[in-house]
């Protein structure tokens, strides 16, 4: 199972790593990975598969009910926040700011007085085998994808030849990098959720 499991992982780095420069190959020198281009699809794609199926895990595993609700919202955060071009043009400029605050409200309304519960749920969510797997993929897109993405580094290295499509191509794919690992643990998340749930029924 675990060569199986090895070998899925494999594919769909490959996949996505394949379809991220398709726009490269297909637009050539024009190619701009800009917000509505097919890397900018899959990363909202991802965000929202992942923050249904983290609210998913939560509702069938009670141990892991605020672990995956506070995972839901910040995956529903950054989804808000992939959006935000398309928020700016059909709904208001900055409409992805009031979104992501309102997120923000409904997540303390939802904690207030379950606050002796956080601790233990979360450190239920870090002893399962998804949990390095979502992190590293949170650190890549909130951490890692910026610092590769820094025009400072990128104007310093190419200096006079300087081309940000360049720079695109690398904050964006490694931050599509990121967002496969936790779309990944979501659904290894899911899985563990429902393995529990079959367990406990069939301990009644």
């Amino acid at each position: 199972m675990f060569l199986v499991r090895a070998f899925i992982y494999l594919i769909s780095l490959a996949g996505v790593g394949y379809l991220i420069g398709l726009e490269g190959y297909k637009f050539k020198t024009l190619a701009a990975y800009s917000e509505h281009t097919l890397t900018e699809h899959m990363q909202d794609v991802m965000t929202f598969l992942s923050c249904m199926l983290f609210l998913y895990a939560s509702r069938i595993d009670p141990k892991l009910k605020i672990a995956g609700t506070l995972l839901a919202a910040l995956l529903a955060m950054m989804f808000v926040r992939e959006s935000d071009a398309l928020l700016d043009q059909y709904v208001y400029d900055g409409a992805w700011q009031t979104i992501v605050c309102f997120i923000l409200v409904s997540v303390f309304i939802f904690l207030w007085g379950k606050f002796s519960t956080i601790y233990a749920s979360l450190k239920a969510y870090s002893e399962t085998a998804c949990y390095g797997t979502c992190l590293s993929g949170v650190v890549i897109v909130l951490a890692f994808s910026r610092m590769m993405g820094r025009n400072s580094f990128w104007t310093s290295v190419m200096g006079d030849d300087y081309m940000r499509v360049v720079k695109d191509i690398v904050e964006e794919g490694t931050e599509t990098l990121g967002y496969t690992l936790i779309l990944i643990s979501a659904i290894e998340l899911v899985l563990i959720c429902r393995r529990n749930r079959a367990r406990a029924l069939a301990a009644k």
